[in-house]
């Protein structure tokens, strides 16, 4: 269910409040966000009276970055919520002034990392892994060796890690590659995606990684149109365009989203602290079972992944 007002008494049982930093439908990470906590109120409520089951609110911010801290800080006023869970890597920035002021929230925030404050834990998906394995497969499948990278904003995840992973993996799969870094300047321009992608294409790159939210279908329209490929993030998009997409490296955020709310429920958060999942964890992994992978990608390049994804699983081989 999705609520957008709220009154401002709390109920005396504990009430769990889920942050969009955008819309859930058609975006596949908060889908699992919401999907994840949702599934840990429902088990965590059974066999429990009606008073004292636990009540989750779902609420969607919008895609204008510039207001997310405003709407966080509201939500957080009404001292209704004794959980907001959310997910993004520039959140937990936006968060530490709304806890200067209401000192007793508590925040957990998939997707980012931020260590040393009582009042939020973080969980980072492993995204050099992600990132490094996704540019190693676009290394291997490149007929130009350059690859482009479309970015719905600069921020330190995406400047510090998926940028310059990407990049070395590619490099290690063919020496010499390069990649060329684009910035969309919001989550949502197909338009401006579209216009990147056929500027990158026009320089030679063959293949393309956009996390760029909405705009990302742009740039996934120029590829199929030019016959170039695109290498997907965060879930399985396979099948936004077969044939065309050659890789998903995906998040288990909806496992994660479940297993906090859980922990928070059942008074088992690491407050203050900063996880890192990641492949061996189980929380970060590569598809190579889907059909499309299979009937797209050649026979020795699918063998040179999975034997890269064995040697980290199996720790002969870190990524960092």
């Amino acid at each position: 269910m999705l609520f957008t007002a709220c009154t401002s008494q709390k109920k005396s049982a504990k009430s769990v409040a889920v942050f969009v930093p955008g819309v859930v439908s058609g975006s596949p990470v908060y889908e699992m966000l919401v999907e994840g906590a949702n599934a840990a109120v429902d088990s965590y409520n059974l066999g429990k009276s009606e008073d004292a089951k636990t009540q989750i609110f779902v609420l969607e911010a919008g895609t204008n970055q510039a207001e997310w801290g405003n709407k966080i800080l509201a939500l957080a006023s009404e001292q209704k919520y004794d959980l907001i869970i959310s997910s993004n890597p520039s959140l937990p920035e936006l968060i530490l002034p709304v806890i200067e002021q209401f000192p007793s929230q508590k925040f957990i925030v998939l997707d980012a990392e931020l260590s040393g404050n009582a009042n939020m834990y973080t969980v980072c998906y492993n995204q050099y892994e992600q990132a490094y394995l996704t540019g190693f497969i676009g290394g291997l499948m490149s007929k130009s060796h350059k690859l482009g990278l479309v970015a719905a904003q600069e921020y330190p995840v995406m400047n510090n890690i998926i940028a310059p992973y990407f990049e070395k993996g590619a490099q290690a799969a063919a020496n010499g590659s390069t990649m060329d870094f684009r910035v969309v300047g919001n989550w949502y321009d197909g338009n401006k995606g579209a216009q990147i992608a056929d500027a990158l294409i026009a320089k030679g790159v063959d293949v393309i990684l956009p996390i760029c939210g909405g705009a990302s279908q742009g740039v996934i329209n120029s590829a199929k149109n030019a016959g170039i490929y695109i290498t997907w993030f965060d879930n399985n998009g396979f099948d936004k365009a077969p044939g065309t997409i050659i890789s998903s490296s995906v998040m288990k955020q909806k496992e994660m989203a479940q297993i906090a709310v859980s922990d928070y429920l059942n008074g088992k958060t690491a407050w203050g602290k900063a996880d890192m999942v990641g492949i061996k964890e189980g929380f970060v992994d590569f598809v190579q079972d889907d059909p499309n992978y299979i009937n797209t990608v050649p026979a020795d390049v699918r063998a040179q992944m999975a034997d890269l994804i064995a040697k980290i699983k199996a720790g002969e081989l870190e990524i960092k």
